[in-house]
């Protein structure tokens, strides 16, 4: 294997198109262009007008099983992926999120891939980019200042200051805001209460941006949104504050998906970044709206494993947008599986040790398998096909790789191929390309897990119990009153949107494998009625993550000729 650059110098060396050529390219035309800058712009979504009869393109997802903290490589294997199926004359469009400052400049580091499938440009991604995430913050927070200066000037709508659920955001891991006492200034008449933040790309205004159709339904979703409840135990929306309209106007750009392009100068629309353990985990369903009528293939990518990100595309954004799935990648890779069979531990924050890594051991990885089957079976169980892409490193024995690739097959999967994508960019994923282009033309049906119109808690215990492998579901008080509540104000139709840790099946993230025989306690259910789910709090879920001792941003600076360093 021949040494890689950073993920930073190849990108500052990758020569890139006009963003205007790779639109073209696609089928945009110049009306539907709005430029930011010569290599990123903002997509009119006349666009889905214009091209509404057109038959839409195939849709695969790259997913994964439960990951190591670091990461398996989703986003490298969906762009890796994207820029082989080019290589091999389909006519393609990658989807992804947008990233979070808070992994960014925390302990994960950026979104764009890595090695030779980015997206780019990487440095302008990864921090302001086209200031959606800042539109996001103003009008999430507009929303929050207007419920306590409503309050102070006679609370007309008889807020009760007790039972506000609406926080505060912002996009930098900041745990000490977690909780927070307000209304302190006795100058202005405050009224004292708790509250919080909670990081942006975890709020409902994400949600509400990556799961709308439209300008006018992303105005009634605003409207929807309940922020709290008066003391007759009514809900109060954002439209009875009046602030819906504001809210709208602050989003009527960032609402338009981001045309970017690949190390290689295939087409990507990045757009919208809801975290996949305490969201839904999938970029916007207009940008994939506009993929499918674009391009023949369109490959987006769900956040963390199939339990997490996948489960809630199908069940969650497939399920409001009308989009159909037509197929799923799983990554895996060698020292994931390794670890899921007891031959290492690896903690968030932690380096692990690498020699460790390293060090072959058949029986850990064999049994490290049985979350591979569990996680494929994931995908079966929304009737989608899947391709094993065994993300190879440098550590990884040819007797290692030959194992899970036979293993894969064996437990469902229509193919197994090894991705070295990361080295050497499309050219390293055709054999992957060619194996979903194989599995997309199979006939298929995807189907979701639950009704509509079922109970809260039989929605619950099936996603527990079919999708974690869980054997019963446990409800602690705020949870039960909870659910009776939304039962009685008519949110039980709501899809639900668990929010547990990425890092096991269970919600307790130090337990590996495909863990049997445990139940999942459930500690709260929230309402994102302008999203249009339940999210039932998992265990100790936190929705602002805190930084580590050393922060990636402490290698951010630049250098004496003013280029950005440290980046990745």
């Amino acid at each position: 294997m021949k040494k890689v650059p950073p993920d930073l110098e190849i990108a500052q060396k990758a020569k890139l198109k006009p963003i205007t050529e790779i639109a073209k390219r696609l089928g945009i035309l110049d009306k539907e262009i709005e430029l930011y800058g010569k290599y990123m712009a903002k997509i009119s979504l006349g666009l889905l007008k214009r091209l509404k009869k057109k038959p839409n393109g195939k849709f695969v997802t790259v997913t994964a099983i439960t990951p190591t903290p670091l990461g398996e490589g989703k986003t490298v294997t969906a762009f890796g992926l994207g820029q082989a199926l080019a290589k091999i004359g389909k006519r393609v469009c990658n989807t992804c999120r947008q990233p979070s400052k808070g992994p960014t400049f925390g302990i994960k580091g950026g979104a764009c891939g890595g090695g030779y499938s980015q997206v780019l440009p990487m440095e302008d991604i990864n921090l302001h980019f086209t200031g959606d995430v800042h539109a996001m913050e103003t009008a999430h927070n507009l929303l929050a200042a207007s419920i306590d200066a409503h309050i102070l000037h006679g609370n007309k709508l008889n807020i009760d200051p007790t039972n506000i659920t609406w926080r505060r955001c912002e996009d930098i891991s900041d745990s000490i805001l977690r909780e927070i006492a307000i209304g302190l200034d006795k100058t202005i008449r405050g009224y004292p209460r708790r509250t919080g933040y909670d990081i942006t790309v975890a709020t409902e205004t994400m949600a509400i941006m990556a799961l709308t159709t439209g300008l006018f339904d992303l105005r009634k979703r605003l409207g929807r949104i309940v922020i709290g409840f008066a003391h007759n135990g009514k809900p109060v929306t954002a439209e009875s504050l009046k602030m819906a309209g504001a809210m709208c106007v602050l989003l009527k750009n960032a609402i338009k998906p981001n045309l970017v392009q690949t190390t290689e100068n295939t087409p990507v629309f990045n757009h919208c970044g809801p975290f996949a353990n305490v969201a839904h985990g999938n970029n916007s369903a207009l940008a994939d709206m506009m993929a499918l009528k674009l391009a023949d293939y369109v490959v987006t990518e769900s956040g963390f494993g199939a339990d997490c990100g996948f489960e809630k595309l199908v069940n969650v954004k497939c399920r409001q947008s009308g989009l159909k799935l037509d197929g799923a990648v799983i990554v895996a890779t060698v020292r994931a599986l390794k670890m899921h069979g007891d031959a290492f531990k690896m903690r968030p924050g932690i380096a692990p040790d690498k020699k460790l890594i390293a060090k072959p051991n058949m029986e850990a990885l064999e049994k490290g398998c049985e979350n591979l089957a569990k996680q494929i079976e994931n995908v079966h169980i929304h009737g989608v096909p899947v391709v094993v892409a065994i993300n190879r490193f440098t550590t990884d024995t040819n007797e290692e790789i030959e194992f899970v690739r036979k293993k894969a097959v064996e437990l469902g999967a229509e193919n197994a191929c090894v991705s070295e994508v990361w080295e050497k960019g499309g050219k390293g994923g055709i054999q992957l390309a060619r194996a979903v282009v194989k599995m997309l033309d199979k006939p298929h049906k995807m189907k979701l897990l639950y009704r509509n119109n079922i109970p809260i808690k039989k929605k619950i215990e099936i996603v527990a119990t079919k999708i974690y492998g869980a054997s019963g579901v446990d409800y602690l008080p705020l949870a039960e009153e909870r659910i009776k509540l939304y039962t009685k104000l008519g949110y039980s139709r709501f899809p639900i949107n668990m929010a547990k840790t990425h890092l096991s099946l269970s919600h307790d993230p130090k337990v590996k494998g495909a863990p049997k025989n445990f139940r999942i306690p459930i500690r709260d259910v929230r309402a994102s009625v302008g999203a249009g789910f339940l999210y039932p709090v998992l265990g100790a879920m936190r929705t602002m993550p805190g930084l580590p001792s050393v922060p990636a941003a402490t290698k951010v600076d630049i250098d004496r000729n003013g280029k950005t360093i440290g980046l990745f």
